[in-house]
């Protein structure tokens, strides 16, 4: 029988990074080798570490760390690059007798590992042209109309996905949140994975977000970007990435830096209530995929580690 493996997401800042290292030590401690697979759709590219949390060597601990640094900021990478790199090497090192432990940054990374893609029809460019050449007012009022449940989900400001919720509208007559709901009553592409959720009140963890805030940028974080910045490698997706985006308008000079900091936090806050967000869709789904649950504030990352690595041996296969 093959043991479970981790996937552990959460809100950011909140500890993932040193729990998948704990767990790797606590396996080790068994005489089973474990390496983290990272999850992260910013931590891909190579140069944007401080704004992206990329764990260091230090806090690595000799761990191998995997999917990291894979791309130039200036490249295009999808969930699908990133899945098409994931599969094989979950594979590579199940084969090996190394237990993978996945540590998704982004909620819809995770998602798509557990589940597979979201199967969304390709783009029509005569439907794309039409939603792209709408006020994003106009856009924003017949998402509203056509798909409640979407927007209610996604930001005003979020372009993006407004225009994706309309493509996919538009060409099917199906609203994309009713697609995502038949997704999520899709069957578990990976039966032999251990969800392991983070759960972080706002009240503890926006304070965290706060502080960690501070912390980049006295570790140089506006001089990364800035570099980044000024060399133009900052392509149109990983401008998008927090830390970095509320940073330009500053360069540019129509912000203060203090107020660019302020947005950094505010908009890393709204990330982490998304990622709750995206939790609290996965505890639902319990019927088809029961998780395992850690009260985080309540308990150290060793701690935390011991609990799921004691989970991991009592949970067969498909079961958990």
């Amino acid at each position: 029988m093959t043991t479970p493996y981790p996937v552990i997401t959460g809100p950011t800042t909140g500890g993932k990074t040193a729990l998948a290292v704990a767990i790797a030590h606590a396996l080790q401690d068994r005489g089973i080798p474990a390496e983290v697979v990272t999850a992260d759709a910013f931590q891909i590219y190579r140069g944007m570490d401080i704004g992206t949390a990329k764990p260091t060597p230090e806090e690595q601990q000799g761990v191998p760390h995997h999917l990291i640094d894979l791309a130039e900021p200036t490249e295009r990478f999808t969930v699908h690059d990133w899945l098409q790199r994931a599969d094989p090497l979950i594979a590579d090192l199940r084969a090996r007798a190394v237990t993978p432990i996945v540590v998704g940054g982004t909620s819809l990374y995770v998602k798509a590992f557990l589940d597979g893609l979201f199967d969304a029809p390709p783009v029509d460019p005569i439907v794309a042209d039409a939603v792209r050449a709408m006020s994003q007012p106009d856009r924003r009022a017949e998402l509203e109309r056509a798909d409640p449940a979407a927007a209610d989900r996604i930001h005003p400001a979020d372009n993006r996905r407004t225009i994706r919720a309309l493509e996919v509208f538009r060409q099917t007559g199906t609203p994309i949140s009713t697609l995502q709901a038949q997704w999520d009553a899709a069957r578990p592409a990976r039966p032999d994975a251990l969800l392991v959720g983070l759960d972080w009140p706002a009240e503890a963890i926006n304070p965290r977000i706060n502080a960690r805030v501070n912390a980049m940028i006295e570790a140089g974080l506006v001089e990364e970007a800035r570099a980044l910045w000024a060399a133009d490698r900052l392509g149109p997706q990983a401008r998008e990435a927090i830390g970095y985006k509320q940073l330009i308008p500053h360069f540019e000079g129509t912000q203060s830096l203090e107020d660019a900091i302020e947005r950094i936090k505010i908009e890393t806050r709204r990330l982490g209530k998304n990622q709750r967000t995206w939790l609290n869709r996965f505890r639902a789904d319990q019927a088809r995929r029961p998780g395992l649950w850690i009260e985080a504030p309540d308990k150290t990352s060793p701690e935390i580690a011991q609990i799921i690595v004691r989970q991991m041996f009592t949970t067969p296969p498909g079961g958990c």
